[in-house]
């Protein structure tokens, strides 16, 4: 389904639902169907994320659509991206409250991120800041689709997340303005933040335009027992600064060509005012900060995304997309005492890494629907990428890992087709062809700089994967549908760091087995029900892979062990809307999963807290009081979890969180409180995902945010 010139199409997924929403943050609800007339029963949203345009609540495998009012509801109360989506997707880790997003997996694997399809992931040296790379005042839904998945490529072994960026309104030039304080319960100052949003959107006769710009400076975080939270070496969200420019510029051909350019540049800098003290975990102290400046340059995240899009609704009776794109990304991470040199006065410094990444692809598809009696729909594409990688060490100018280059071309097919009228079968086929070139490099001596450890010779090694999905949902009843899935994943190890690890001479490249790419096998069944005012899914899945990849720690360095390893688990989501004017909402997640450490064959060894996430029981709570007043009330719990290692046993806890919006006159006030009852707890990463007394964090207490928002 494709938005014509001179038509606004807001897609829902359930009107009670966004109507909920909505009311729960204060605005009117968005229009629900195209200007043609569409009813409500019949608006359906297009999942941009499934190359054949599938709608929701038809596709064999599971999906979530987070709304616009529902990010405004998250934003309200955090501004953290990977705290918004654990609060919104089942099976999703908790977030570190960190600029890295290591150790947030989705049903126990890496999520493949992307805006509006274009991939945010770096696939040969993975730098966990993929979460990163846009603000979400600039997205206007998220599409999650849970489960393995090769329809965008490489990296979506655990799914999709598919962030979509705003668009133009329709009825001539609107604006928008926001502002934000952010401050810790007892007010102090250094706990102080602000952010600033302003967007502009029109669309002017075959023209439309989207202009956006945020600013944000984030101040320290105060745990539940009012000490500041540790300062992270690989890279911090609190004492930072970042800002967002974003535009989309579209140009519509005729009533059904449209060519679109947007340029997205996401900036994020650490302060240099704390530094961290370190904990005792065996004692039970955490890792906190105090005031200080910190050796070597702040961290940085600095990540610009161009994409130039043309689609046609109807060339020669098939809807045609095609897309090219290029991203520049560039990470500076914190000074560590694992990179010593010796300056020109005779000292030992430390020295810091930067990873920098160019990614230049293009994405062909082609959709024709209404074959054989309208029974049929067939989509064919072809994906390129190619991607320029390397990490370097700062100061010294030394090479961390060596410049690689990965080369990828991906045609594939998809189809579906209505055996009965409750019945259709999905199914395809994708092939990769992926090529990785990295030249003759020495590794580091991280005990002395005079000379480098160990020669590795370059190579050229190439990988052919075929990957299928085939699919099955099954319409029971007018309320009740069934669906079967077993889909296929892609993925590469990380490369730089199984490059930078090598210690023993004589290797080369192309016999290097950790390079093996990872394939996934997702087997999934669920139902979905859909009553009025009420809706319940309930899914079961299977994640396995012979030769998956597990980190591990050594010598403060994290490790990519390949190993066999296989995760279930179950995902029950529920909502009811009543009386229009309270919505509640229940999910429930539970995963686990093993690994075969010895290599036997079988797995045997529980994954821990880095690889999976804890069972979890989430509550929501909208109400819309008045035509002025909404509120939110939300809670999570994490439930206990033990694995084969004590040390990295999981204690649960449980945090509320609470937000109200105003409407006043002109434009509208909010308040959010996170943590509503002050909880002081360690997060589920520095609990069960490694063994440290630097990493040992609290999680953040009560916080509120007051906010500010006009539409003129």
């Amino acid at each position: 389904m494709y938005i014509k010139k001179r038509q606004v199409f807001w897609p829902t997924v359930t009107l009670a639902g966004l109507v909920a929403a909505s009311h729960a943050y204060g605005q009117e609800p968005a229009a629900t169907g195209s200007q043609s007339g569409a009813s409500d029963a019949d608006s359906t949203m297009v999942v941009t994320a499934t190359r054949s345009h599938s709608e929701a609540g038809q596709t064999p495998q599971r999906v979530t659509i987070i709304t616009r009012e529902q990010i405004e509801q998250q934003l309200a109360i955090t501004d953290d991206p990977g705290q918004v989506l654990s609060n919104l997707i089942p099976s999703y880790s908790p977030s570190r409250q960190k600029l890295s997003n290591a150790g947030e997996t989705f049903r126990g694997r890496d999520a493949l991120f992307l805006i509006d399809g274009v991939p945010q992931s770096n696939p040969l040296r993975d730098s966990s800041r993929d979460s990163y790379t846009i603000d979400l005042s600039m997205v206007e839904r998220i599409e999650v689709i849970h489960g393995a998945s090769a329809e965008h490529g490489l990296g979506a072994t655990g799914g999709l997340i598919n962030l979509v960026t705003r668009r133009a309104e329709g009825g001539g030039i609107s604006q928008h303005a926001g502002i934000s304080l952010t401050t810790d319960d007892d007010f102090q100052s250094g706990g102080l933040g602000h952010k600033l949003d302003y967007r502009i959107s029109g669309q002017q006769g075959d023209w439309d335009f989207v202009a956006a710009a945020t600013r944000q400076a984030r101040g320290v975080f105060y745990d539940g027992n009012d000490e500041v939270v540790g300062i992270a070496y690989p890279g911090e969200l609190q004492n930072s600064e970042s800002y967002d420019l974003f535009g989309k510029l579209g140009y519509w051909i005729d009533d059904n060509q449209n060519i679109e350019f947007s340029l997205n540049h996401f900036d994020l800098e650490e302060g240099n005012d704390y530094v961290p003290v370190t904990g005792d975990r065996s004692a039970g102290v955490p890792t906190t900060a105090r005031k200080g400046s910190r050796d070597g340059e702040p961290g940085f995240n600095e990540v610009t995304s161009a994409r130039l899009s043309y689609s046609h609704a109807d060339w020669f009776g098939n809807e045609l997309d095609a897309q090219v794109y290029h991203q520049r990304f560039r990470a500076r991470f914190a000074t560590t005492p694992f990179f010593p040199y010796v300056d020109s006065a005779g000292a030992t410094q430390y020295d810091q890494t930067r990873n920098e990444s160019d990614k230049t692809g293009a994405k062909f598809t082609l959709n024709r629907d209404g074959m054989l009696g309208d029974r049929l729909g067939v989509t064919v594409g072809l994906d390129v990428l190619e991607d320029e990688t390397s990490q370097m060490l700062v100061h010294t100018g030394r090479t961390y890992v060596p410049e690689s280059g990965y080369r990828n071309l991906a045609p594939f097919l998809q189809g579906q087709f209505k055996l009965a009228d409750p019945l259709t079968l999905h199914a395809g086929v994708r092939h990769e062809y992926a090529e990785l070139e990295v030249d003759t490099f020495q590794t580091i001596d991280r005990s002395n700089v005079t000379q480098d450890n160990v020669t590795v010779d370059g190579g050229n090694p190439s990988f052919d994967e075929t990957l299928y999905n085939v699919g099955l949902t099954y319409q029971a009843t007018d309320w009740a549908q069934l669906y079967a899935n077993y889909s296929e994943g892609f993925g590469m190890p990380d490369v730089g760091r199984v490059l930078r690890g090598i210690g023993t001479s004589g290797q080369d490249v192309d016999t290097l087995l950790q390079l093996q790419p990872i394939v996934t096998d997702n087997r999934e069944i669920g139902a979905r029900f859909d009553w009025d005012g009420y809706g319940l899914e309930i899914s079961y899945y299977e994640s396995n892979s012979d030769y998956g990849q597990r980190l591990t720690e050594q010598n403060g360095s994290w490790v990519g062990s390949r190993e066999k390893t296989e995760i279930q688990g179950v995902e029950i989501t529920g909502d009811m809307q009543v009386a229009d004017k309270h919505d509640l909402s229940l999910s429930y997640a539970h995963t686990e999963g093993k690994s075969d450490q010895d290599g036997d064959g079988s797995v045997d060894t529980k994954l821990t807290g880095i690889n999976i996430a804890p069972d979890t029981l989430k509550l929501g709570w909208s109400a819309t009081w008045n035509d002025r007043v909404s509120t939110r009330l939300q809670g999570s719990y994490y439930f206990d979890r033990s694995v084969d290692n004590p040390e990295l046993d999981f204690d649960g806890y449980g945090l509320v969180d609470a937000s109200l919006a105003y409407r006043l006159p002109t434009g509208r006030v909010s308040v959010g409180i996170e943590n509503l009852t002050d909880e002081d707890y360690l997060t589920y990463y520095s609990q069960a995902a490694r063994i440290s007394d630097e990493y040992y964090f609290t999680g953040r207490g009560r916080t509120f945010t007051l906010g500010y928002q006009l539409d003129f």
